[in-house]
């Protein structure tokens, strides 16, 4: 597990683009963890399935990036085990709306927001 002293604030993540599909290296970024750690969380927490084509290449969507983020902030920030997280995840639903409570500020959610519909007006021409 990583040190405390060593875990970028979920406050100061990169804002997740607008786009539809995410490559592990990106999600890495995204989610300040490296991606041997997404692979393992993969196998602990069965709401993180990555789409794999194209010689087993993971492709993660918008609402996965956002799961990876809740499940670094329990683990990371919040002190939970894998079980305990899992557990968190299960109760909640893997809610995302409940992150919102989590160090991320409103003006990160409506950049995400803003992000996501400049995203769908492009999307429909």
């Amino acid at each position: 597990m990583q040190s405390t002293a060593s875990v970028i604030p979920s406050s100061e993540l990169p804002p997740i683009p607008a786009k539809r599909y995410f490559t592990i290296g990106e999600v890495s970024e995204l989610c300040g963890v490296k991606p041997h750690v997404l692979r393992y969380w993969e196998q602990e927490f069965t709401q993180l399935k990555p789409v794999k084509r194209r010689g087993n290449r993971r492709y993660y969507q918008h609402h996965e990036v956002l799961l990876v983020r809740r499940i670094r902030a329990l683990l990371y920030e919040q002190g939970f085990t894998i079980s305990g997280a899992r557990n968190q995840l299960a109760s909640h639903g893997g809610e995302v709306a409940e992150f919102a409570g989590e160090g991320v500020s409103l003006q990160e959610i409506r950049h995400e927001l803003e992000d996501l519909l400049v995203w769908l007006e492009s999307d429909q021409n």
